[in-house]
């Protein structure tokens, strides 16, 4: 671990509410939703070109398709077509004023440590392990795992790692911050984040 100074207009900025956090943390949820599911209507449903049985004298309901809604098997009144889209979009100003937020309680809550630097050479899982061990991280905890660049020895290492994800200190998200139990982030990273969060337009 690094013992650095980290800097408080973004890991103790000021937390009014939490109404953006939440809309952020909605917006990655609905952003990530896919919206390819799809039902039959009425008109599409195989077969009930035929009346199922005569209109009078049975006894029973009139029914003239067996693709009626209230049949089963039948068509589906309003269901999704496929062609929904569920996006939610924020303003880049707003993102990064709710990254912040995150950061700060997850530094309030002592969630997040620093690194000198997370290198595994060899690309093995019981490298990733030691430095996690290193970390004070124990098992079973969802670990955000921020460096500086996302190389093919870390990705490696920690592929097999379940409860580890792996970012680009500008790649953030409030819905990964608020879920991790530590965020492990490089002293290299530091920097990318405060150009990004206070400094940069991207």
């Amino acid at each position: 671990m690094a013992d650095v100074k980290l800097n408080k207009d973004i890991f103790a900025v000021e937390v009014k509410n939490h109404e953006l956090l939440k809309l952020a943390y909605d917006s990655y949820l609905a952003n990530s939703r896919q919206g390819d599911a799809t039902t039959l209507k009425r008109g599409e449903v195989r077969g009930g070109g035929r009346k199922p049985w005569r209109q009078k004298g049975t006894g029973r309901a009139r029914f003239g398709s067996i693709r009626n809604p209230i049949w089963r098997g039948g068509g589906v009144v309003f269901g999704p077509s496929g062609n929904e889209n569920y996006t939610k979009t924020l303003s880049k100003t707003s993102k990064k004023i709710a990254v912040k937020q995150a950061l700060t309680l997850a530094n309030e809550a002592k969630k997040v440590v620093t690194l000198k630097d997370f290198v595994c050479e060899k690309g093995r899982t019981k490298e990733a392990l030691e430095l996690l061990v290193k970390a004070k991280v124990t098992g079973g905890e969802r670990v955000l795992l921020v460096v500086e660049e996302k190389t093919d020895s870390i990705l490696r290492a920690t592929g097999n790692l379940q409860e580890v994800k792996v970012v680009r200190p500008n790649y953030l998200a409030v819905f990964d911050i608020l879920n991790a139990d530590k965020i492990l982030i490089t002293e290299k990273s530091l920097p990318i984040i405060e150009e990004w969060l206070i400094g940069g337009t991207k």
